[in-house]
């Protein structure tokens, strides 16, 4: 009786679906839709917001999707260039797939008739990602900030909303958002010029600080937190920018001298080593291990600047930290030799799991978010060995990154779409250290990038939503700071 029930509900089925315009049979072909975002073979958390995605080709105006695991299915009609997929059932399918995938078929309406593409799978992964994600929104050429802020979304929906916008601070300069731990209550950013200063949050308390000293070349630039949450690292910086008129890389920005410090956020003092802070070597991008025992930056030896910015490449380096005295090893290890592979570091991240350490490289400098060739490389820290992301990286810039809660996420900056704008990606790393293919941040509409002129700016996951007021960081701002010294 169930087989004969289920016969005709699904008799019923077909019949509904072909009146209204489901296409019910069509010519199969031995090739892959080409869509927007690129969602084939992706590996997907099961708390991701809905992949609406499109036809590559815009002239094409009939076409369906249909999605299906397990016992959940999900078809859906191109309705002004997106297939659009229903938030609840998209939700039961990432329920039905976990650990296994979604099954995706397209069917499109030719002159000759409707032609059925090769399916694909979309493999959803039991690893949940944080709930959100911090950046900041900015023109890519980054001499100008009009209409710049920072800013939060839902990974589960498509909700953005508005951490801090310039327009509320004198249209000035904001940027370097970074989480302790990834609390969404503890974190801090810079603001340059109106209301210059290095802000600290620390649930409904904000501390304005004014972080320059006669010791140091600048203000606090690039931060990281100390697993306890009483340290940062930063980097302080004599930044320089300036724009090829014939090259493929478009901006370049070097460091004319840089070195870098430990901030101690109870007593205000800035604390470092000669091997932190030399004359004769940049550093720079400072990053802590995962039990904070260990502070991982970028070093390069110091030349003129600018004849000889293609030179400078820096090495991934670490020396011992010791948060209950307050003090560093004396011996620096270098992980990644500038010298030895001929290529240049920044932006290294260490798992919260403390396995692996993330970083890019490209052929020189620092600032590789305009280098064409930079990549993403990940260490074995147990092993002592790295490699290139070949599964992750593409044929224009991949950045900057950071790391979910659980280890098992990580997103990242690209340029793969235009070369232009970096917007962002994520990636899978499953318990043998494989990396999955990445996927497009999704968005509600499949044109959304590319009407939205602007850069994703420092991706950040954070474990939760941001609840500070944009109110409370402008009453900070216009207080007064606290100032900081070098300790004794």
């Amino acid at each position: 009786m169930k087989k004969i029930i289920a016969f005709v509900f699904s008799g019923f089925f077909l019949l509904s679906a072909c009146s209204n315009g489901i296409p019910d049979a069509g010519k199969k072909v031995d090739s892959y839709p080409a869509i927007f975002p690129d969602y084939k073979e992706v590996t997907i958390p099961t708390n991701i917001a809905p992949l609406n995605f499109g036809m590559e080709d815009k002239d094409i105006k009939d076409a369906w999707a249909f999605l299906t695991a397990e016992n959940e299915s999900l078809q859906t009609k191109l309705e002004r260039g997106t297939f659009h997929l229903d938030a609840e059932k998209w939700k039961k399918l990432l329920q039905a797939a976990a650990g296994k995938s979604i099954h995706v078929e397209i069917s499109v309406k030719s002159q000759a008739g409707w032609v059925v593409y090769k399916p694909f799978e979309i493999f959803v992964s039991g690893d949940s990602m944080d709930e959100y994600i911090a950046y900041r929104r900015i023109a890519p050429g980054y001499e100008l900030w009009k209409n710049l802020g920072i800013y939060q979304r839902n990974l589960s929906t498509f909700k953005e909303t508005a951490v801090l916008e310039n327009r509320q601070t004198g249209d000035n300069c904001m940027n370097c958002h970074s989480f302790c731990n990834r609390q969404p209550n503890r974190f801090l950013f810079h603001m340059r010029q109106k209301y210059g200063g290095t802000y600290l949050v620390n649930g409904n308390h904000i501390e304005k600080l004014d972080t320059k000293t006669e010791q140091t070349i600048s203000s606090f630039v690039y931060p990281s937190w100390h697993p306890d949450g009483r340290y940062v690292a930063f980097s302080v910086n004599s930044t320089k920018q300036f724009f090829h008129p014939v090259d493929k890389n478009r901006v370049e920005v070097y460091d004319e001298a840089s070195d870098v410090i430990v901030y101690d956020t109870e007593r205000h003092e800035v604390l470092t080593t000669d091997a932190l802070f030399s004359k004769q070597r940049f550093e720079t991008f400072p990053t802590f291990s995962a039990d904070g025992k260990m502070l991982y930056f970028c070093s390069a030896e110091a030349k003129e600047m600018p004849q000889n910015f293609k030179e400078i490449k820096y090495s991934l380096c670490a020396i011992a930290f010791d948060p209950a005295s307050r003090t560093f090893g004396q011996a620096v290890d270098t992980l990644f030799s500038a010298s030895k592979e001929e290529k240049s570091v920044s932006f290294p991240r260490v798992s919260p799991d403390g396995k692996y350490l993330m970083f890019t490289v490209s052929s020189y400098g620092n600032f590789s978010i305009w280098h064409k060739d930079a990549d993403l490389y990940i260490y074995d820290l147990m092993q002592g060995t790295y490699h290139d992301l070949e599964n992750v990286n593409s044929n224009d810039v991949e950045s900057y990154h950071s790391w979910s809660s659980n280890g098992r996420w990580f997103v990242f900056s690209s340029r793969r779409i235009d070369g232009l704008y970096t917007r962002p990606y994520f990636a899978h790393v499953a318990e043998d250290g494989t990396v999955g293919k990445p996927f497009l941040l999704p968005q509600k509409e499949q044109g959304f990038y590319e009407d939205l002129m602007q850069s994703y700016n420092i991706p950040e996951f954070v474990s939760g939503k941001i609840d500070i007021s944009p109110r409370s960081l402008v009453n900070a701002a216009e207080g007064q700071s606290v100032g900081v010294k070098m300790a004794r």
